[in-house]
């Protein structure tokens, strides 16, 4: 039989993202045939060897699925929270586990993908695939700009702007409209995830955030999802997925 890394087995068995995969395995909590793994590089027959996390044996996915979910506000994008606040799986309720593809900050609403395919999800959340990901945010201006002063701003995102872990890659922005005397909705698009990145850029050019929502991420679009909705994703939509990373 097939030997892989001990991660993507464990990706391949739906317990995290290959990367959270290898902080399980440094942190001790696999063995394997009984013997305690915690160093990377160890390979392993998925469906022959003994594998177990935390004391469970787990079994590798053969079915694959994929959904998409319209994340409310105050909602963790995790499997469990030690402090007892709602996540994402006290929404889904489906057989299989999955887990999140990349994560969406507790007061940012919208798309959110999750999956059992680990190498979807491993491909999908590294930074070497610049995935685009698409936000709109209600944004309120100071009292004394207007919307050129506003537009000059979204410029400066175009180049690329400080923020605490550094310089951002150049974004896409556009005005999407006026709502009132000053406030505006915005689209920002990156292909960069760092923590609460968007958030930070639109600060960084005197704009205050009022909400933010994922709208799209590389070819999925959240469309007329409602918040807390979720559905699975067509066959359409996982070829267009895997597609855009072949390569």
């Amino acid at each position: 039989m097939e030997r892989v890394v001990l991660q993507k087995a464990l990706a391949d068995a739906g317990v995290a993202s290959r990367r959270a995969s290898e902080a399980i395995i440094k942190a001790g909590r696999v063995k394997v045939n009984g013997i305690t793994i915690s160093e990377l590089g160890a390979r392993v027959d998925a469906h022959a060897d003994v594998i177990a996390v935390d004391g469970h044996r787990i079994t590798i996915v053969d079915q694959k699925v994929y959904f998409l979910l319209n994340k409310p506000k105050d909602v963790l994008t995790t499997n469990s929270d030690d402090r007892g606040r709602k996540t994402i799986l006290d929404i889904i309720n489906i057989p299989q586990r999955v887990v999140p593809i990349g994560r969406l900050d507790i007061g940012t609403t919208g798309l959110l993908l999750l999956s059992n395919d680990g190498e979807l999800v491993y491909e999908l959340t590294h930074p070497k695939f610049e995935h685009e990901k698409e936000y709109e945010a209600e944004v309120e201006i100071p009292s004394d700009w207007g919307e050129g002063i506003l537009k000059k701003g979204l410029d400066r995102l175009q180049q690329g702007v400080r923020i605490t872990t550094g310089r951002t890659r150049p974004a896409k922005t556009r005005l999407i409209k006026k709502i009132s005397t000053d406030h505006y909705l915005i689209s920002i698009t990156i292909h960069e995830g760092r923590k609460h990145q968007v958030r930070q850029m639109i600060n960084a050019i005197g704009v205050s955030v009022v909400s933010l929502k994922r709208v799209r991420m590389g070819p999925i679009e959240l469309g007329d999802l409602k918040e807390g909705e979720y559905r699975e994703l067509t066959e359409q939509e996982v070829s267009a997925l895997k597609k855009k990373n072949s390569h």
